[in-house]
Parts: C-alpha cells; sequence; structure tokens
C-alpha cells in the first residue's frame, strides 16, 4: 500500500511540475510575441517621425516656393494646405481599406509567426 501511495503522491508531483512548467512556457510567449510587437511597431514609427519630419520640411519649402511663384508667400502656405485638406478627405473614406487592415494584418502575422 505504501508503494501505491508513494506512486500517486509521485504523479501528482509530476503533474503539479507540468503544470507550473506549461504555465510558464506560455507566460514566456506571450512575452516573447508582445515584445516582438511592440520592437516593430516602435522602429516602423522611429522611421515614420524622420518621414514626417522630412515631409513637413519639403512642405515648408514648397509653401514658400509656390507663395514666390504666386507672389505673395501666404498663398503657397493655403495651396498646400488645400493639398492637404483633399488628401485627408480621400484618407478619411479609405482609412479601413489603407490603414486600419494593413496593420491588423501585421499585429496578426506578428503575433501568430513561429519562430
Amino acid at each position: 500500500m505504501d508503494n501505491f501511495t508513494a506512486s500517486i503522491e509521485t504523479l501528482f508531483e509530476r503533474a503539479e511540475d507540468y503544470t507550473r512548467t506549461s504555465a510558464e512556457l506560455v507566460k514566456l510567449k506571450a512575452i516573447d510575441k508582445s515584445a516582438d510587437v511592440l520592437s516593430s511597431l516602435l522602429s516602423r514609427l522611429t522611421v515614420a517621425i524622420v518621414a514626417v519630419m522630412f515631409v513637413l520640411l519639403i512642405n515648408i519649402g514648397l509653401s514658400l516656393w509656390i507663395g514666390e511663384i504666386v507672389g505673395k508667400p501666404y498663398w503657397g502656405f493655403f495651396i498646400v494646405a488645400s493639398v492637404y485638406l483633399a488628401v485627408s478627405i480621400i484618407l478619411y473614406y479609405f482609412k479601413d481599406q489603407w490603414i486600419k487592415i494593413p496593420i491588423s494584418n501585421f499585429i496578426i502575422t506578428k503575433l501568430l509567426k513561429k519562430k
């Protein structure tokens, strides 16, 4: 009877160890995936910030140049702002197709990617 009791205790200990190890593995995999997604998003965000700064400076130069051609500097800024208004209206209507769905797909792909 002692042998049977010892076997059951050993079995319970192994099951407990297995459960603890499985929970730790799930936790580590979740940490790995979230770190991968976060680092990818942050690297893309850094590139986007640099690109936005470039576009901003180009737009200031373009506005000043258009203003010089038209004759009044502020008209160049109005023209460039009007172009951005048109672009923002177009982006608003296609935001799901051009922005939301690709970002969702990117995050899902990163989360489901196996190493």
